[in-house]
Protein backbone atom coordinates (compact mmCIF):
# COMPACT_ATOMS: atom_id res chain seq x y z
CA UNK A 1 0.00 0.00 0.00
CA UNK A 2 3.20 2.03 0.15
CA UNK A 3 2.48 3.24 -3.50
CA UNK A 4 -0.29 4.20 -3.15
CA UNK A 5 -0.23 8.19 -3.84
CA UNK A 6 -1.12 10.49 -0.65
CA UNK A 7 -4.02 11.99 -2.37
CA UNK A 8 -6.28 8.89 -3.63
CA UNK A 9 -5.22 7.38 0.19
CA UNK A 10 -6.18 10.54 1.44
CA UNK A 11 -9.88 10.41 -0.58
CA UNK A 12 -10.28 6.76 0.27
CA UNK A 13 -9.84 7.45 4.48
CA UNK A 14 -12.09 10.74 3.72
CA UNK A 15 -14.73 8.93 1.71
CA UNK A 16 -14.83 6.62 4.65
CA UNK A 17 -15.56 8.85 7.22
CA UNK A 18 -17.76 10.92 5.36
CA UNK A 19 -19.84 7.64 4.98
CA UNK A 20 -19.50 7.05 9.20
CA UNK A 21 -20.49 10.31 9.53
CA UNK A 22 -23.44 10.69 7.82
CA UNK A 23 -24.91 8.03 10.45
CA UNK A 24 -23.51 9.54 13.21
CA UNK A 25 -26.21 12.01 14.67
CA UNK A 26 -28.57 9.56 14.23
CA UNK A 27 -27.03 7.35 15.62
CA UNK A 28 -25.43 9.04 18.85
CA UNK A 29 -29.05 10.39 19.55
CA UNK A 30 -30.33 6.84 19.91
CA UNK A 31 -27.12 5.05 21.42
CA UNK A 32 -26.03 7.87 24.06
CA UNK A 33 -28.03 11.19 24.44
CA UNK A 34 -31.12 8.54 25.15
CA UNK A 35 -29.07 6.79 28.44
CA UNK A 36 -29.16 8.40 31.58
CA UNK A 37 -26.65 11.05 32.13
CA UNK A 38 -24.60 8.92 34.73
CA UNK A 39 -23.37 6.51 31.89
CA UNK A 40 -23.16 8.78 28.41
CA UNK A 41 -19.59 9.55 28.55
CA UNK A 42 -18.73 5.92 28.85
CA UNK A 43 -21.29 5.41 26.13
CA UNK A 44 -19.81 8.48 24.20
CA UNK A 45 -16.19 6.50 24.28
CA UNK A 46 -17.52 3.02 22.53
CA UNK A 47 -19.50 4.85 20.35
CA UNK A 48 -16.73 7.28 18.67
CA UNK A 49 -14.09 4.26 19.23
CA UNK A 50 -16.22 1.86 17.37
CA UNK A 51 -17.65 4.74 14.07
CA UNK A 52 -13.38 5.42 14.06
CA UNK A 53 -13.25 1.44 14.12
CA UNK A 54 -15.75 1.31 10.83
CA UNK A 55 -13.79 4.36 9.47
CA UNK A 56 -10.63 2.51 9.13
CA UNK A 57 -11.96 -0.45 8.03
CA UNK A 58 -14.07 0.67 5.14
CA UNK A 59 -10.83 2.96 4.02
CA UNK A 60 -9.17 -0.84 3.77
CA UNK A 61 -11.57 -2.30 2.35
CA UNK A 62 -11.76 0.59 -0.64
CA UNK A 63 -8.04 -0.35 -0.85
CA UNK A 64 -8.28 -4.19 -1.37
CA UNK A 65 -11.68 -3.75 -3.55
CA UNK A 66 -10.23 -0.59 -5.86
CA UNK A 67 -6.74 -1.34 -5.90
CA UNK A 68 -6.15 -5.03 -5.03
CA UNK A 69 -3.57 -4.53 -2.32
CA UNK A 70 -3.53 -7.51 -0.01
CA UNK A 71 -5.69 -7.56 3.00
CA UNK A 72 -2.21 -7.28 5.56
CA UNK A 73 -1.29 -4.80 3.96
CA UNK A 74 -4.26 -2.54 5.23
CA UNK A 75 -3.37 -3.01 8.58
CA UNK A 76 -0.98 -0.15 9.41
CA UNK A 77 -3.68 1.91 7.98
CA UNK A 78 -6.37 0.22 10.26
CA UNK A 79 -4.06 0.52 13.40
CA UNK A 80 -3.32 4.13 12.38
CA UNK A 81 -7.21 4.74 12.19
CA UNK A 82 -7.57 3.43 15.48
CA UNK A 83 -5.11 5.24 17.25
CA UNK A 84 -6.92 8.54 15.65
CA UNK A 85 -10.20 7.27 16.78
CA UNK A 86 -9.02 6.33 20.06
CA UNK A 87 -7.71 10.38 21.52
CA UNK A 88 -10.84 11.36 19.65
CA UNK A 89 -13.14 9.09 21.27
CA UNK A 90 -11.86 10.30 24.51
CA UNK A 91 -11.84 14.24 23.83
CA UNK A 92 -15.82 13.49 22.53
CA UNK A 93 -16.41 11.70 26.13
CA UNK A 94 -15.04 14.55 27.90
CA UNK A 95 -17.06 17.00 25.66
CA UNK A 96 -19.96 14.85 26.62
CA UNK A 97 -19.34 15.15 30.25
CA UNK A 98 -18.83 18.70 30.18
CA UNK A 99 -21.86 19.70 28.79
CA UNK A 100 -24.12 17.13 31.54
CA UNK A 101 -21.72 19.12 33.97
CA UNK A 102 -22.98 22.63 32.16
CA UNK A 103 -26.65 21.41 32.31
CA UNK A 104 -26.70 20.18 35.70
CA UNK A 105 -25.09 23.39 37.32
CA UNK A 106 -27.80 25.21 34.75
CA UNK A 107 -30.47 23.53 36.17
CA UNK A 108 -28.77 23.16 39.78
CA UNK A 109 -29.92 18.85 39.15
CA UNK A 110 -29.25 17.43 42.63
CA UNK A 111 -28.87 13.35 42.83
CA UNK A 112 -27.60 11.15 45.63
CA UNK A 113 -24.11 10.45 45.87
CA UNK A 114 -22.91 7.99 43.22
CA UNK A 115 -23.21 4.19 44.93
CA UNK A 116 -20.43 3.12 42.46
CA UNK A 117 -17.44 5.44 42.33
CA UNK A 118 -15.07 5.66 39.16
CA UNK A 119 -12.22 6.67 40.59
CA UNK A 120 -10.42 9.74 38.88
CA UNK A 121 -7.14 8.38 39.71
CA UNK A 122 -7.72 4.98 38.20
CA UNK A 123 -9.36 6.94 34.65
CA UNK A 124 -6.45 8.89 34.42
CA UNK A 125 -4.26 5.83 34.77
CA UNK A 126 -5.71 3.90 32.50
CA UNK A 127 -5.44 6.79 29.54
CA UNK A 128 -2.00 7.37 30.44
CA UNK A 129 -1.07 3.97 30.11
CA UNK A 130 -3.47 3.93 26.90
CA UNK A 131 -1.67 6.66 25.66
CA UNK A 132 1.74 5.65 26.06
CA UNK A 133 1.45 2.19 24.84
CA UNK A 134 -0.45 3.58 21.39
CA UNK A 135 2.71 6.46 20.94
CA UNK A 136 5.10 3.67 22.10
CA UNK A 137 3.77 1.17 19.54
CA UNK A 138 3.72 4.06 17.00
CA UNK A 139 6.90 4.67 17.23
CA UNK A 140 8.45 1.02 17.12
CA UNK A 141 6.34 0.54 13.96
CA UNK A 142 7.75 3.54 12.19
CA UNK A 143 10.95 3.05 13.22
CA UNK A 144 11.26 -0.63 12.19
CA UNK A 145 9.44 0.22 9.28
CA UNK A 146 11.56 2.95 8.32
CA UNK A 147 15.25 1.06 9.26
CA UNK A 148 14.27 -1.65 6.95
CA UNK A 149 13.77 0.77 4.54
CA UNK A 150 17.05 2.31 5.15
CA UNK A 151 18.47 -1.15 4.54
CA UNK A 152 17.46 -1.20 0.85
CA UNK A 153 19.43 2.66 0.12
CA UNK A 154 22.66 1.37 -0.77
CA UNK A 155 25.94 3.19 0.51
CA UNK A 156 25.39 6.38 -0.98
CA UNK A 157 26.05 8.89 1.25
CA UNK A 158 23.49 11.85 -0.15
CA UNK A 159 21.09 9.14 -0.39
CA UNK A 160 21.48 7.97 3.10
CA UNK A 161 21.71 11.69 4.47
CA UNK A 162 18.02 12.42 2.51
CA UNK A 163 16.66 9.03 3.63
CA UNK A 164 17.58 9.87 7.58
CA UNK A 165 16.21 13.02 6.88
CA UNK A 166 12.87 11.87 5.86
CA UNK A 167 12.73 9.61 8.63
CA UNK A 168 13.22 11.98 10.83
CA UNK A 169 10.57 14.44 9.54
CA UNK A 170 8.52 11.62 9.94
CA UNK A 171 9.24 10.53 13.27
CA UNK A 172 8.93 14.42 14.28
CA UNK A 173 5.00 14.44 12.43
CA UNK A 174 3.97 11.67 14.05
CA UNK A 175 5.33 12.44 17.91
CA UNK A 176 3.72 16.20 16.93
CA UNK A 177 0.40 14.76 16.15
CA UNK A 178 0.08 12.70 19.03
CA UNK A 179 1.55 15.52 21.54
CA UNK A 180 -1.12 17.96 19.98
CA UNK A 181 -3.76 15.19 20.47
CA UNK A 182 -2.32 14.28 24.29
CA UNK A 183 -2.27 17.79 24.92
CA UNK A 184 -5.70 18.63 23.61
CA UNK A 185 -6.88 15.55 25.99
CA UNK A 186 -5.00 17.74 29.27
CA UNK A 187 -7.04 20.30 28.48
CA UNK A 188 -10.14 19.12 27.83
CA UNK A 189 -9.97 17.13 31.17
CA UNK A 190 -8.28 20.18 33.06
CA UNK A 191 -12.10 22.35 31.93
CA UNK A 192 -14.03 19.38 33.42
CA UNK A 193 -12.30 19.22 36.60
CA UNK A 194 -12.12 23.66 37.13
CA UNK A 195 -15.87 23.32 36.40
CA UNK A 196 -16.35 20.74 39.43
CA UNK A 197 -13.82 22.33 41.49
CA UNK A 198 -15.26 25.93 40.95
CA UNK A 199 -18.66 24.90 41.47
CA UNK A 200 -17.61 23.20 44.83
CA UNK A 201 -15.36 25.74 46.27
CA UNK A 202 -18.43 28.41 45.24
CA UNK A 203 -21.20 26.59 47.40
CA UNK A 204 -18.52 25.76 50.42
CA UNK A 205 -17.92 29.48 50.22
CA UNK A 206 -21.64 30.20 50.66
CA UNK A 207 -21.78 27.89 53.22
CA UNK A 208 -19.01 29.45 55.21
CA UNK A 209 -21.36 33.01 54.44
CA UNK A 210 -24.01 31.14 56.17
CA UNK A 211 -25.99 31.28 53.13
CA UNK A 212 -27.49 27.45 52.91
CA UNK A 213 -29.62 27.88 49.60
CA UNK A 214 -27.06 25.96 47.29
CA UNK A 215 -26.50 22.59 46.91
CA UNK A 216 -23.48 21.08 44.63
CA UNK A 217 -24.81 19.73 41.46
CA UNK A 218 -24.12 15.56 41.40
CA UNK A 219 -23.13 15.04 37.73
CA UNK A 220 -19.74 12.89 37.92
CA UNK A 221 -19.47 9.28 39.11
CA UNK A 222 -15.74 10.47 40.52
CA UNK A 223 -14.48 11.59 43.39
CA UNK A 224 -16.44 15.07 42.70
CA UNK A 225 -19.62 13.88 42.42
CA UNK A 226 -18.55 11.48 46.00
CA UNK A 227 -18.14 14.92 47.77
CA UNK A 228 -20.80 16.84 46.02
CA UNK A 229 -23.20 14.48 47.16
CA UNK A 230 -21.54 14.49 50.73
CA UNK A 231 -21.23 18.03 50.66
CA UNK A 232 -25.43 18.16 50.11
CA UNK A 233 -26.50 16.05 53.01
CA UNK A 234 -24.15 18.21 55.08
CA UNK A 235 -26.26 21.38 53.65
CA UNK A 236 -29.14 19.23 54.65
CA UNK A 237 -27.99 18.49 57.29
CA UNK A 238 -26.97 22.23 58.71
CA UNK A 239 -30.68 23.74 57.25
CA UNK A 240 -32.26 21.08 59.34
CA UNK A 241 -30.12 22.11 62.56
CA UNK A 242 -30.81 26.16 61.93
CA UNK A 243 -34.52 25.02 61.50
CA UNK A 244 -34.37 23.01 64.38
CA UNK A 245 -32.38 26.46 66.46
CA UNK A 246 -34.71 28.82 65.05
CA UNK A 247 -37.70 26.53 66.34
CA UNK A 248 -36.15 26.43 70.16
CA UNK A 249 -34.95 30.03 70.28
CA UNK A 250 -38.92 30.55 69.51
CA UNK A 251 -39.67 27.85 71.85
CA UNK A 252 -37.60 29.32 74.28
CA UNK A 253 -38.63 33.43 74.05
CA UNK A 254 -42.31 31.89 74.27
CA UNK A 255 -41.69 30.03 77.20
CA UNK A 256 -40.40 33.21 79.05
CA UNK A 257 -43.63 34.95 78.05
CA UNK A 258 -45.25 32.35 80.44
CA UNK A 259 -42.87 33.05 83.45
CA UNK A 260 -44.28 36.31 85.37
CA UNK A 261 -42.12 39.36 83.60
CA UNK A 262 -42.09 41.03 87.13
CA UNK A 263 -43.04 40.29 90.23
CA UNK A 264 -46.65 41.94 91.65
CA UNK A 265 -46.25 44.59 94.03
CA UNK A 266 -48.37 42.99 97.15
CA UNK A 267 -48.28 45.49 100.66
CA UNK A 268 -46.06 43.22 102.68
CA UNK A 269 -44.10 41.06 100.42
CA UNK A 270 -40.79 41.54 99.05
CA UNK A 271 -41.15 39.03 95.77
CA UNK A 272 -38.50 37.52 93.51
CA UNK A 273 -38.22 34.99 90.99
CA UNK A 274 -36.31 33.19 88.15
CA UNK A 275 -35.69 30.27 86.03
CA UNK A 276 -32.52 29.03 84.61
CA UNK A 277 -32.62 26.45 82.14
CA UNK A 278 -29.90 23.90 81.15
CA UNK A 279 -31.54 23.84 77.60
CA UNK A 280 -33.22 26.66 75.34
CA UNK A 281 -36.34 25.53 77.10
CA UNK A 282 -37.16 23.63 79.73
CA UNK A 283 -39.54 22.05 82.17
CA UNK A 284 -39.20 24.42 85.20
CA UNK A 285 -42.02 26.71 85.97
CA UNK A 286 -43.35 29.11 88.41
CA UNK A 287 -46.08 32.14 88.73
CA UNK A 288 -47.89 34.27 91.07
CA UNK A 289 -51.63 33.75 91.00
CA UNK A 290 -54.02 36.38 92.25
CA UNK A 291 -56.27 34.68 94.65
CA UNK A 292 -59.64 35.93 96.19
CA UNK A 293 -59.50 38.24 98.97
CA UNK A 294 -56.49 39.91 98.07
CA UNK A 295 -54.63 36.68 98.95
CA UNK A 296 -51.64 35.86 96.51
CA UNK A 297 -50.19 32.19 95.11
CA UNK A 298 -46.89 31.67 94.47
CA UNK A 299 -45.97 28.14 92.57
CA UNK A 300 -43.21 26.36 91.58
CA UNK A 301 -43.16 23.29 89.79
CA UNK A 302 -40.47 21.01 87.91
CA UNK A 303 -41.63 18.79 85.15
CA UNK A 304 -39.71 15.30 85.26
CA UNK A 305 -36.73 16.12 82.14
CA UNK A 306 -35.64 18.88 80.57
CA UNK A 307 -36.18 20.13 76.38
CA UNK A 308 -38.57 20.86 74.54
CA UNK A 309 -41.05 18.12 75.43
CA UNK A 310 -41.07 18.88 79.00
CA UNK A 311 -41.28 22.31 78.13
CA UNK A 312 -45.03 21.41 76.04
CA UNK A 313 -45.56 19.34 79.21
CA UNK A 314 -45.26 22.00 81.23
CA UNK A 315 -47.31 24.78 79.34
CA UNK A 316 -50.30 22.37 79.47
CA UNK A 317 -50.13 22.04 82.94
CA UNK A 318 -49.31 25.84 83.26
CA UNK A 319 -52.74 26.01 81.41
CA UNK A 320 -54.76 23.83 83.50
CA UNK A 321 -53.55 25.03 86.54
CA UNK A 322 -54.91 28.98 85.70
CA UNK A 323 -57.79 27.44 84.80
CA UNK A 324 -58.26 25.63 87.87
CA UNK A 325 -57.79 29.33 89.87
CA UNK A 326 -60.67 30.54 88.25
CA UNK A 327 -62.69 28.74 91.11
CA UNK A 328 -59.79 28.42 93.63
CA UNK A 329 -60.96 27.11 97.14
CA UNK A 330 -58.00 25.92 98.89
CA UNK A 331 -54.78 24.74 97.65
CA UNK A 332 -55.26 20.70 98.01
CA UNK A 333 -58.06 21.26 95.88
CA UNK A 334 -56.55 23.37 93.52
CA UNK A 335 -53.69 20.21 93.23
CA UNK A 336 -56.22 17.41 92.85
CA UNK A 337 -57.94 18.75 90.16
CA UNK A 338 -55.20 20.04 88.08
CA UNK A 339 -53.21 16.22 89.04
CA UNK A 340 -56.72 14.80 87.14
CA UNK A 341 -56.04 16.69 83.80
CA UNK A 342 -52.11 16.11 84.27
CA UNK A 343 -52.22 12.08 84.61
CA UNK A 344 -54.82 11.69 81.71
CA UNK A 345 -52.15 13.79 79.37
CA UNK A 346 -49.35 11.96 80.94
CA UNK A 347 -50.34 8.47 80.36
CA UNK A 348 -48.94 7.44 77.61
CA UNK A 349 -45.55 9.59 77.89
CA UNK A 350 -44.68 8.64 81.41
CA UNK A 351 -44.05 11.92 82.73
CA UNK A 352 -44.75 13.47 85.72
CA UNK A 353 -44.87 16.82 87.89
CA UNK A 354 -43.83 18.28 91.11
CA UNK A 355 -45.43 21.50 92.46
CA UNK A 356 -45.50 23.12 95.93
CA UNK A 357 -48.71 25.84 95.90
CA UNK A 358 -47.99 28.18 98.64
CA UNK A 359 -51.23 30.73 99.83
CA UNK A 360 -50.11 34.02 101.21
CA UNK A 361 -52.43 35.79 103.26
CA UNK A 362 -50.83 39.25 103.84
CA UNK A 363 -53.67 40.65 105.98
CA UNK A 364 -54.14 37.60 108.28
CA UNK A 365 -50.41 36.72 107.93
CA UNK A 366 -50.92 32.77 107.10
CA UNK A 367 -49.54 30.86 105.05
CA UNK A 368 -51.36 27.57 103.35
CA UNK A 369 -49.64 25.08 101.05
CA UNK A 370 -49.98 22.05 99.36
CA UNK A 371 -46.56 19.54 98.09
CA UNK A 372 -47.53 17.50 95.36
CA UNK A 373 -43.80 15.76 95.28
CA UNK A 374 -41.81 18.85 95.32
CA UNK A 375 -38.77 19.73 97.08
CA UNK A 376 -40.20 21.37 100.37
CA UNK A 377 -40.06 25.35 100.47
CA UNK A 378 -38.35 26.24 103.53
CA UNK A 379 -38.92 29.30 105.99
CA UNK A 380 -36.20 31.49 107.50
CA UNK A 381 -37.09 33.32 110.70
CA UNK A 382 -34.98 35.77 110.90
CA UNK A 383 -35.66 36.88 114.56
CA UNK A 384 -35.04 33.30 116.11
CA UNK A 385 -31.97 32.77 113.48
CA UNK A 386 -33.88 29.28 112.30
CA UNK A 387 -35.13 27.92 109.54
CA UNK A 388 -38.62 25.56 109.34
CA UNK A 389 -39.43 23.52 106.59
CA UNK A 390 -43.09 23.45 104.41
CA UNK A 391 -43.43 20.31 103.64
CA UNK A 392 -45.96 17.97 103.88
CA UNK A 393 -47.14 14.95 102.19
CA UNK A 394 -48.33 14.61 98.66
CA UNK A 395 -47.93 12.56 95.61
CA UNK A 396 -46.26 13.97 92.22
CA UNK A 397 -48.84 14.99 89.66
CA UNK A 398 -49.43 12.45 86.53
CA UNK A 399 -48.68 9.68 88.24
CA UNK A 400 -51.98 8.80 89.75
CA UNK A 401 -55.16 10.24 88.79
CA UNK A 402 -57.12 9.81 91.58
CA UNK A 403 -54.62 11.08 94.13
CA UNK A 404 -55.54 12.80 97.31
CA UNK A 405 -53.89 16.45 98.73
CA UNK A 406 -53.91 17.87 101.96
CA UNK A 407 -53.26 21.33 103.35
CA UNK A 408 -50.86 22.35 105.81
CA UNK A 409 -50.81 25.83 107.41
CA UNK A 410 -48.88 28.64 109.12
CA UNK A 411 -50.54 30.98 111.64
CA UNK A 412 -47.96 34.14 111.46
CA UNK A 413 -44.41 35.12 111.43
CA UNK A 414 -41.83 37.26 112.17
CA UNK A 415 -41.26 40.46 110.34
CA UNK A 416 -38.15 39.90 107.96
CA UNK A 417 -38.93 36.03 107.25
CA UNK A 418 -37.89 34.65 104.20
CA UNK A 419 -39.35 32.02 102.32
CA UNK A 420 -37.36 30.52 99.44
CA UNK A 421 -39.07 27.74 97.36
CA UNK A 422 -37.39 26.01 94.62
CA UNK A 423 -36.81 23.15 92.11
CA UNK A 424 -34.10 20.58 92.87
CA UNK A 425 -31.49 21.66 90.29
CA UNK A 426 -29.97 23.85 93.16
CA UNK A 427 -29.58 21.44 95.77
CA UNK A 428 -28.35 18.49 93.06
CA UNK A 429 -26.29 21.46 91.45
CA UNK A 430 -22.89 19.26 91.59
CA UNK A 431 -19.10 20.29 91.77
CA UNK A 432 -16.57 18.56 89.01
CA UNK A 433 -15.62 16.33 92.03
CA UNK A 434 -19.43 15.30 92.16
CA UNK A 435 -20.39 16.33 95.37
CA UNK A 436 -23.88 18.16 95.47
CA UNK A 437 -24.56 22.15 96.28
CA UNK A 438 -26.37 20.17 99.22
CA UNK A 439 -29.67 22.01 101.08
CA UNK A 440 -27.05 23.06 104.14
CA UNK A 441 -25.11 25.63 101.89
CA UNK A 442 -28.77 26.74 100.60
CA UNK A 443 -30.15 27.79 104.27
CA UNK A 444 -26.03 28.82 105.46
CA UNK A 445 -26.70 31.76 102.35
CA UNK A 446 -29.97 32.37 103.33
CA UNK A 447 -29.25 33.33 106.42
CA UNK A 448 -26.14 35.41 105.55
CA UNK A 449 -28.14 37.55 103.02
CA UNK A 450 -31.24 37.55 105.05
CA UNK A 451 -31.04 41.40 105.73
CA UNK A 452 -31.19 41.91 101.78
CA UNK A 453 -34.26 42.22 99.92
CA UNK A 454 -35.87 39.19 98.02
CA UNK A 455 -33.96 39.74 94.98
CA UNK A 456 -30.77 40.36 96.98
CA UNK A 457 -31.04 37.27 98.75
CA UNK A 458 -32.68 35.10 95.11
CA UNK A 459 -28.83 36.78 93.30
CA UNK A 460 -26.74 35.41 96.57
CA UNK A 461 -28.16 32.16 95.72
CA UNK A 462 -28.00 31.99 92.10
CA UNK A 463 -24.10 33.46 92.37
CA UNK A 464 -23.17 30.45 95.06
CA UNK A 465 -24.65 27.60 92.81
CA UNK A 466 -22.76 29.17 89.75
CA UNK A 467 -19.61 29.33 91.32
CA UNK A 468 -19.79 25.91 93.21
CA UNK A 469 -20.82 24.16 89.92
CA UNK A 470 -17.75 26.50 88.18
CA UNK A 471 -16.60 24.69 84.35
CA UNK A 472 -19.08 21.60 85.62
CA UNK A 473 -22.36 21.80 82.80
CA UNK A 474 -25.34 22.35 84.59
CA UNK A 475 -27.35 19.58 84.31
CA UNK A 476 -31.31 20.46 85.19
CA UNK A 477 -32.94 23.50 85.29
CA UNK A 478 -33.10 25.72 88.67
CA UNK A 479 -36.01 28.37 89.62
CA UNK A 480 -35.86 29.76 92.38
CA UNK A 481 -38.84 32.08 94.37
CA UNK A 482 -37.76 34.15 97.13
CA UNK A 483 -40.30 35.66 99.16
CA UNK A 484 -39.78 38.36 101.90
CA UNK A 485 -42.58 38.41 104.78
CA UNK A 486 -42.38 42.24 106.31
Amino acid sequence: MAELPPVSLGVHILTAYAAVLILRRPLERRLVAAADEASQPKRQFVFDFMLGLAAGLLAASLNVVLHGFPALSTLSLVYGVLIYSFFIALDMSLARERAIILNALANNTIQPPPQRLYSMTRRFTLVAVATALCVSVVNLSVIARDMSWLTTIGTDPGATREAIRSVTYEVLFIMTVLLGLSINLIASYSRNLKLLFENETGVLERVTNGDLSRLVPVATRDEFGLIAGHTNTMIEGLRHRIELISALKLAEEVQRTLLPARPPMIPGLDLSGTSIYCQETGGDYYDYVSLPEGRLGVVVADVSGHGIDAALFMASARAFLLSEVQGYKSPSRLARNVNRYVARDSAATGRFMSMLFLEIDPAAKTLCWVRAGHEPAIIYNAAGADFRELGGEGMAMGVLDTAEYRDYRQQGWEPGSVVVIGTDGITETRHLSGEFFGAERVRRIVRTSAARSAAGIQAALIEAVQAFRGEAPQEDDVTLVVVKLM
